[in-house]
């Protein structure tokens, strides 16, 4: 094979037909220009990130010395699900599902519709001058607060409410209970 063929072979698009994710190393069966397609290509991924790419999503190959049949899928992207208006310096991880981590200027956005789970192994610490949560908490475990409690609604304990508990025995007039105990 002549060199200009082999450089025109080496590097190419390809478009994503199927995924076998349950391999140490991803492999891919990728359609090349020409209606070619190849089956059984290893999917390079960097260290400590892995994704499924959709069917139809689009990727590089690398072909070593323009050979067709030993090549590599160096990186794949699909522009169907990617997030837009990214800031300079921005950078997110994303799904097909609208879930979403985001490094952003103003502070780290995660977005999900779905159930956010975090479970700490270990010690999980979160430092940031600010923490806003939207959305329904629910804690399985001890709750520790240094500092103070606001609360706009109402605040129970058990089925004790903040706001409606009534103290019975008590006999009208402008005397106060005693202080918790």
């Amino acid at each position: 094979m002549n060199l200009l063929k082999r450089l025109q072979n080496a590097i190419t698009r390809a478009t994503v037909k199927l995924v076998n994710s349950k391999t140490k190393t991803q492999t891919l069966q990728i359609g090349l220009l020409a209606g070619e397609i190849k089956g059984g290509i290893e999917h390079l991924e960097p260290y400590g990130f892995t994704s499924c790419p959709h069917v139809g999503a689009e990727g590089l190959a690398l072909f070593l010395g323009g050979d067709r049949s030993n090549g590599v899928v160096i990186v794949t992207a699909d522009k169907r699900y990617r997030l837009l208006n990214l800031a300079a310096g921005e950078v997110a991880i994303y799904d097909d599902q609208g879930q979403m981590v985001a490094l952003k200027r103003t502070g780290i956005v995660v977005s999900t519709p779905k159930t956010l789970t975090a479970t700490a192994s270990g010690d999980a610490t979160i430092t940031a001058p600010n923490v806003k949560v939207v959305g329904n908490v629910q804690v399985q475990g001890d709750v520790n607060v240094t500092g103070t409690i606001s609360a706009t609604g109402d605040v129970k304990a058990g089925s004790i409410s903040l706001n409606s508990h009534v103290h019975s025995g008590v006999e009208s007039g402008s005397s106060n209970t005693g202080a918790p105990q």
